[in-house]
């Protein structure tokens, strides 16, 4: 894992981690990667990451929602993960 993926894993784990302990029942979480080209197929490097380091706090992934956009350094996927406690 690169050094910019373990920074986002470690400040979601983070951010988790204090929802987590403040007795929060829910997390949601925004994760935003650049996109070489949206017509193929591949892993979303460093999502995997992020989700992995939220439910490491006691989270599980409950839903998602993606978006895609253009900006002037190219196109942006957005996932917008909502993560309930877990039991």
């Amino acid at each position: 894992m690169g050094f910019i993926n373990q920074a986002k894993g470690n400040n979601a784990g983070k951010e988790a981690a204090d929802a987590y302990n403040r007795g929060d029942s829910v997390f949601v979480w925004k994760a935003i990667e650049a996109n070489k080209n949206s017509l193929t197929t591949g892993p979303m490097v460093g999502m995997a990451e992020q989700i992995q380091a939220v439910e490491a706090s006691g989270w599980t992934l409950a839903n998602f929602a993606v978006g895609e956009g253009k900006s002037l350094g190219g196109e942006r996927i957005a996932l917008v993960m909502l993560f309930r406690r877990r039991a």
